[in-house]
């Protein structure tokens, strides 16, 4: 666990975070699914839209009350662990992210592509139903401050992430034939940030406060995070 990343008595107010923080994944899954049922599933885009806008709407206030409840928390305690609130204040918004690019998958079926053929048809609905399963994995690891289930996560992520990678370079040189290769290279890209911004948050488990948010590069292109390469 990083430093200062803890639950100490401070009244309710850690508690309050803690709990807006679950709301957002809740909410950032929940538009995943949404936004997935549209693209690959069948779903109405205009049955699903006004859904989606509200949940990243519940999603962008639950990132305001957070902010606010650390300011507040900052200003109440005076001696505060500065660790800890700039921790949080980090990661809040790599889980709002989360819900925007759901937002970007949404506004592909939005234009009228459904990606329900094709060679890579059945890759999509097993990461469809894997990522949305691991929007709440992260959450229970966030709550439960779990660095062993974190380590395991960061290599899945980082193997979802270079197959995504892998994917992408196959639409564009034409070695998969999509009829909808450029639909499926911006939804690869789409799900491999989500998976980036899901192990960003990890990282606070983990890592100390210098060290966040590096998930989301290469990790040829890493600092040294502590994490050895044959685990990540």
């Amino acid at each position: 666990m990083i430093l200062g990343l803890s639950r100490r008595d401070d009244g309710a107010r850690l508690e309050r975070i803690e709990a807006s923080f679950q709301r957002m994944f809740i909410d950032d899954r929940h538009a995943f699914d949404l936004a997935m049922s549209a693209l690959i599933g069948g779903a109405n885009p205009q049955t699903v839209g006004e859904d989606i806008r509200t949940t990243d709407e519940r999603v962008n206030a639950a990132e305001r009350e957070i902010r606010r409840e650390l300011v507040i928390h900052a200003s109440v305690r005076g001696g505060f662990d500065t660790p800890e609130i700039l921790v949080y204040m980090s990661i809040v918004k790599d889980v709002e992210r989360i819900g925007d690019y759901a937002k970007n998958l949404y506004d592909i079926a939005a234009d009228g592509v459904v990606l329900d053929g094709g060679e890579l048809m059945e890759e999509m609905l097993e990461l469809r139903t894997r990522i949305s399963s691991m929007v709440s994995e992260v959450a229970e690891v966030f709550h439960d401050r779990e660095g062993a289930r974190a380590r395991e996560l960061f290599r899945e992520g980082d193997a979802l992430q270079d197959d995504f990678d892998a994917r992408v370079s196959d639409l564009v040189t034409g070695r998969i034939g999509e009829p909808y290769a450029v639909a499926y290279a911006l939804t690869y890209r789409y799900l491999k940030r989500i998976v980036a911004h899901l192990m960003n948050v990890l990282s606070a488990v983990v890592m100390p406060l210098d060290r966040l948010d590096y998930f989301d590069a290469d990790p040829e292109d890493r600092p040294d995070v502590g994490i050895p390469k044959d685990e990540q």
